[in-house]
């Protein structure tokens, strides 16, 4: 008896410590197996404008967590009757599930029934593999006990819910709710909670996007599961299940027209926010983008008209970019017509810039030095740098201009003559401080010859120094981004400086006014106050090719540029046209801004000078002389004309003979010069020559004045 007893005992003790080990193992396993990190979940992060409006939605997996709270109970009932009626009352797996599914596998002959319940299929999608083994299995029942312990059920249902995959890209009820049905998860009914519902078990086969009929059978199957487990009334479960499936498909899809923004966000959120891309699509963040998504989807879609450029380049490619002249904060970009994502960004490739680099490295840093103003005369001659010999367009040379007339006909000569005079290193520094970094040191530098090129977003920025008051403040995709809880990131502050003078800035201004009013930017329509440059760069192998046209200018609330070209020039892909295509695409961009960017014009900052016009030289066809004599027999010629009132157009007064030509005087300011003389004459000729007191340069010449006295005797 004691023996029997003994025994016994034995057995209960031997039970009870392998009941302990088994206890232990669990805690061991599942503790293990348990990764916390791994329970944070992907979650979509949204990018928005200024006025919150959404732009797009970045993700790995479109997933928008909600609170368990969120979640309508009936919703939540409708997945525990059809995914795990009993899930209140196990403890992370069901031996009654998993004897039921048993049998019936055994009576159909297959696996035709799971029995996992919710706990273990969040373990097995968050924590294993979908590798079909003993081991996975046991691991998942032991994970799933493990949560239960370390969670509450409404925690467990939660994280259950927000991670489930419903079809379509969408994962999590949530994301659900919007995909199908376009409305939040807290305003399902309970026919469409049902239906989601239904989905997990085969998303792709139930889709009521694909497959409404199948849809509806398995939706009337979880109200009917919801039926039996007394959740809904037999009327109520017969009128809903009597009701057609109705869907308002709200699908996230990629638009083509913010796949360069969107690239350049992610860009700018690892460069000064350090975050990686995985991050950025797995964080759930906000992102607030200085984007105005009239011009983004606007630009897009003339990019793709073919009429902007010229016959015969169908197949050219184009970059543009607008940005804020305040902020430098980037409005609308475009990498290329046919942008892909992650792929060739026109906007960041380095191309030669043509005439659009003389404002930056020629003459805004000679009107920094004294000595150089818009009306400076510039030598204009064909002249040989040890070389070098830049040539104008046009093949014409007048001798001497203005910096504003060299600027405005974008002419060659002058501004590789002017380089030299200010000296190379001059420019490269400058060319720095606009943002534009370069190691050449020639005087190719003038034309845009720099190795490295400069790109559309460089120029763009560049140019917001003249709209500015000389002022350059970095470009930026990123306005702000916020945490999942509200938090603000702190970013790398974007760098401000004070590159030109304000008075260099405003000069700048009136003459690229002039480039687009009378000179090579005159192309085309605008509806606003508009200064720019154009640049064009040829192509050597044939004669009349183009490499890279441009137009970069600004008004006073945008900066930007356009770019066109291949992204290889051959004798097969080249551009059959000049600068007037980007500028009338540019000019046509800016036409579609709303009024109250448009309706402004240029105002001159009150610390600065106003550049004076330039000086017109007078023609002059009527200068007459008239002989009189005086008192005590002095004779006097008196010249007039018909002049300019322009103190800053002087006379020349030259007499001439049949032998000779000679000055014999200047006049300034007035219409008219007496010559006196004591002696008689006989018949003179005068004439009255415009004169340039800046250029120093004559105008044309007037007609002859004659005068003819004849004294003596008969």
């Amino acid at each position: 008896m004691k023996r029997k007893v003994f025994i016994g005992v034995s057995t209960i003790l031997a039970t009870i410590l392998l009941a302990m080990i088994i206890y232990l193992v669990i805690l061991l396993v599942g503790n293990y197996a348990i990764d916390d990190q791994k329970l944070v979940m992907k979650t979509t992060t949204s990018v928005v404008d200024q006025n919150g409006e959404m732009v797009s939605q970045l993700f790995i997996e479109n997933r928008e967590p909600v609170s368990i709270r969120e979640i309508p109970e009936y919703v939540q009932q409708a997945f525990i009757s059809v995914e795990d009626a009993r899930f209140h009352e196990h403890l992370g797996f069901d031996f009654r599930s998993i004897g039921r599914a048993l049998y019936r596998d055994i009576l159909a002959g297959a696996k035709v029934e799971g029995g996992s319940t919710i706990t273990q299929q969040l373990a097995k999608n968050v924590f294993l593999t979908n590798e079909k083994t003993i081991l996975r299995k046991t691991n998942e029942v032991l994970i799933a006990m493990n949560l239960e312990r370390k969670y509450s059920k409404n925690e467990i249902l939660e994280m259950y819910l927000n991670r489930i995959y419903f079809g379509h890209g969408a994962y999590g009820i949530q994301a659900a709710s919007n995909l199908y049905f376009n409305k939040d998860v807290q305003d399902l009914s309970i026919e469409e909670g049902a239906l989601l519902a239904g989905l997990p078990k085969a998303p792709n086969s139930y889709s009521p996007i694909t497959y409404p009929e199948r849809s509806k059978q398995r939706r009337d199957l979880v109200l009917t599961l919801m039926e039996r487990q007394g959740q809904l009334h037999a009327e109520e479960a017969k009128h809903l299940r009597g009701k057609t499936v109705v869907i308002n498909p709200n699908q996230v899809t990629e638009n083509a027209a913010y796949l360069t923004y969107i690239d350049m966000v992610l860009d700018e959120a690892r460069i000064r926010y350090h975050l990686t891309n995985e991050e950025v699509l797995t964080g759930g963040y906000q992102i607030v983008v200085p984007i105005n998504k009239q011009i983004q989807e606007i630009s897009y879609e003339k990019l793709q008209e073919n009429h902007y450029f010229p016959s015969g380049n169908a197949d050219a490619e184009a970059a543009f970019v607008l940005l804020d002249v305040n902020t430098g904060g980037v409005l609308a970009v475009q990498g290329g017509r046919e942008y892909v994502r992650r792929g060739i960004n026109r906007v960041n490739v380095g191309r030669q810039p043509g005439s659009t680099i003389k404002p930056l490295a020629v003459y805004a840093p000679a009107l920094e030095l004294e000595h150089y103003h818009p009306y400076s005369p510039l030598v204009d001659e064909l002249l040989d740098y040890n070389g070098y010999t830049p040539r104008n367009f046009n093949h014409q040379y007048s001798g001497k201009t203005t910096m504003y007339d060299a600027l405005t006909h974008s002419a060659n000569a002058p501004a590789v003559w002017l380089l030299n005079e200010i000296g190379v290193e001059t420019s490269v520094h400058t060319l720095g401080q606009f943002g534009i970094e370069t190691t050449d040191s020639g005087l190719a530098i003038a034309l845009g010859g720099l190795t490295e090129g400069a790109t559309p977003l460089e120029l763009a920025s560049a140019y917001q120094v003249f709209a500015k008051d000389g002022q350059r403040s970095d470009p930026y995709f990123i306005e702000a981004i916020y945490k999942s809880n509200g938090d603000r990131l702190v970013g790398d502050e974007r760098m401000e400086q004070t590159v030109v003078s304000g008075q260099t800035a405003w000069y700048m201004t009136r003459m690229l006014q002039s480039v687009v009013e009378n000179g090579t930017g005159r192309q085309g329509e605008v509806t606003t106050s508009l200064a720019g440059k154009t640049g064009t760069t040829s192509y050597p192998e044939i004669e009349g090719a183009t490499m890279d046209a441009w137009f970069v200018g600004y008004t006073p609330t945008v900066v930007g540029s356009v770019w066109m070209g291949y992204d290889v020039t051959s004798s097969e892909h080249y551009l059959k046209g000049g600068s007037a295509y980007p500028t009338v695409l540019f000019k046509d961009i800016l036409n579609e801004l709303p009024n109250t960017m448009r309706e402004v014009a240029f105002l001159k900052p009150e610390e600065v000078e106003e550049i004076e016009p330039p000086i017109e030289l007078p023609i002059l066809t009527d200068v007459t002389a008239t002989f009189s004599i005086g008192g005590r027999g002095f004779s006097s010629i008196l010249l007039e004309w018909t002049g300019k009132d322009d103190d800053r157009v002087y006379y020349h007064i030259y007499e001439k003979s049949k032998e000779d030509r000679k000055k014999i005087a200047t006049v300034v300011g007035q219409n008219h010069y007496y010559i006196s003389s004591a002696n008689p004459f006989s018949t003179k000729q005068f004439e009255v020559v415009p004169y340039d007191s800046i250029t120093e340069q004559e105008g044309e010449r007037s007609n002859l004045a004659k005068v003819t006295f004849k004294f003596g005797f008969h």
